[in-house]
């Protein structure tokens, strides 16, 4: 049975519970602004002395996010929760690919995030080792096709995906991230590594495993929930999210159904 906090908010719940996944963008942010209600429970956790990391499927490294929100207006007191799937993957680059050349598929701002192997990177496929994906060229942000077509007969480098997700609403503006990216990659044949949720790594990462009680709140029902399900932590879905016209069109039962996923509680928005 999925519970509606719509009403109780999450001060209902939060004592059953003694550390948390919160992700970022979708519910703490929307690309463009600070979400106030999310804000204001982030200030009532540290009130209460829960324990929390802002999860976030940024390819960035964490001191880049963390500027991206102190400009919003985070206080420093959240901004040492965050950590991103960029981080992540960046320790694993730093180990096993620190000297092996790389196509990067991405904007430039993604750039910080190999400012310290940057020698390593070739704009010839044909040269690079492996493939670094960290969104869409800024020329192609649209058309997935030109990178089925770019990709083709490049099937057997591996191809490290810093975002797992497929899309992303910017405000009102929908975008493709570095997962839909991928998802072609693997569909022509070729295999990639993911960082970011719901794969394991990210947790791993950034968890103090000392704590049992987790519940993990999103609203990506392919990363944050399918995460929480994977590691059989308890999630809350923010329905005003990703999923929004899915659900105002469907209804909760269905949608989760049809994802094959499982949700404790569900919540328009972070609100305590």
């Amino acid at each position: 049975m999925v519970i509606n906090l719509d009403n109780k908010g999450i001060s209902s719940i939060y004592q059953k519970y003694n550390f948390f996944y919160i992700d970022l963008w979708g519910v703490v942010h929307n690309g463009i602004k600070l979400n106030k209600n999310a804000i204001s429970t982030l200030s009532k956790f540290h009130e209460m002395n829960k324990q929390y990391v802002l999860l976030t499927n940024a390819p960035r490294p964490n001191t880049t996010v963390k500027k991206f929100l102190k400009n919003l207006g985070m206080q420093n007191k959240m901004l040492k929760k965050v950590y991103t799937s960029g981080e992540a993957a960046l320790i694993f680059l730093k180990k096993k690919y620190k000297n092996k050349k790389f196509f990067h598929i991405g904007p430039p701002r993604d750039f910080d995030l190999f400012l310290k192997f940057k020698k390593n990177y070739t704009q010839n496929l044909n040269e690079a080792d492996f493939i670094l994906c960290t969104g869409l060229f800024e020329k192609y942000e649209k058309n997935l096709n030109y990178y089925k077509k770019i990709l083709k007969n490049y099937k057997k480098k591996r191809m490290i995906c810093t975002n797992p997700d497929l899309i992303v609403d910017r405000g009102k503006k929908r975008e493709y991230c570095a997962g839909s990216v991928a998802k072609v990659f693997t569909e022509i044949g070729g295999k990639v590594i993911y960082f970011g949720k719901p794969y394991p790594e990210v947790y791993n990462q950034s968890n103090i495993k000392k704590y049992k009680k987790i519940l993990v709140i999103g609203d990506n029902l392919n990363t944050d929930i399918k995460g929480a399900n994977n590691l059989k932590y308890d999630s809350l879905l923010i329905s005003n999210g990703i999923h929004k016209k899915e659900i105002n069109q469907k209804g909760i039962k269905k949608v989760i159904k049809s994802y094959k996923r499982k949700i404790n509680f569900i919540q328009r928005e972070l609100k305590w």
